[in-house]
């Protein structure tokens, strides 16, 4: 991926899946639309777009969805009909996204979507640079969560050998064309540690900002209900991993040999 500076004035598309989040559309969409709105102007900032993934509820949301977002022009809804899962609603969003950088974020507002502006100032510091990828840092959280996170944070760090610390941390920003170097992004949750440990290993620029963890204001988590359901987030996460080491290896392999292959090809034509 060429590093080439693009435009100075990023533009970014923010993918926010939603499952069964009825309660949380109106404040959601109206909280996007507080930081988007162009000050002392009418209309809203045209540099940040906003996709809704419906992603596979039930609970009347497409509805919702679709009589809001007709009055602000910065949003972008998308229906998925059955639900399979986190990583492949925020996966179909990022194929709807327009700019030139992309994310995604929670629809729960347990971070603000103002966290967005802070991603598009360090995008603007960084020149615009394709090789760099942006993701929050929790605070505020449960004592229990931030156990939890820290082991895991540990677990992968050791298993990928680089620094993996708070994986699941929102917003994560970066620019579309890693995302078409990455088409074998898992489905669940385990997609923000696929991209998180590419963007790593290929040796991009991370940035991480600090970004408040409030309470869910409705509803309740789809997975982080009891220990349980952690025990299971780590299996499958665990699972995962070893299929995601084996990828990077055999990623590297092939770099291998395409860097030997051209060093041979080079060589035979100045003979």
């Amino acid at each position: 991926m060429s590093n080439k500076n693009i435009s100075l004035i990023p533009k970014i598309s923010i993918v926010v899946p939603c499952y069964n989040e009825k309660d949380n559309i109106e404040a959601l969409v109206k909280r996007f639309s507080e930081i988007l709105k162009l000050p002392g102007k009418i209309g809203y900032r045209d540099d940040i777009e906003v996709v809704f993934v419906d992603n596979g509820s039930t609970d009347g949301s497409d509805f919702i969805f679709k009589s809001i977002l007709k009055n602000y022009t910065f949003g972008v809804h998308h229906r998925i009909n059955i639900n399979k899962g986190y990583g492949y609603g925020i996966k179909e969003g990022l194929k709807k996204a327009n700019n030139e950088f992309v994310g995604w974020t929670h629809a729960d507002l347990q971070t603000d979507p103002s966290d967005i502006l802070r991603a598009v100032e360090i995008i603007k510091e960084e020149k615009c640079r394709k090789d760099i990828f942006i993701k929050g840092k929790r605070y505020g959280r449960k004592n229990s969560d931030k156990i939890f996170t820290f082991g895991m944070s540990v677990l992968e760090s050791l298993l990928f050998c680089t620094k993996l610390v708070d994986i699941n941390a929102q917003p994560s920003i970066c620019h579309k064309d890693f995302i078409s170097l990455a088409p074998e992004a898992p489905n669940d949750f385990s997609l923000d540690l696929y991209y998180f440990a590419l963007a790593r290993k290929l040796k991009f620029k991370i940035r991480r900002f600090d970004v408040y963890f409030g309470p869910r204001v409705h509803g309740n988590s789809s997975w982080n209900i009891s220990w349980g359901s952690k025990f299971r987030f780590i299996v499958r996460t665990v699972t995962f991993s070893f299929k995601l080491l084996r990828f990077l290896n055999d990623q590297r392999m092939e770099l291998k040999r395409m860097k030997t292959r051209n060093f041979i090809l080079k060589n035979h034509d100045n003979n």
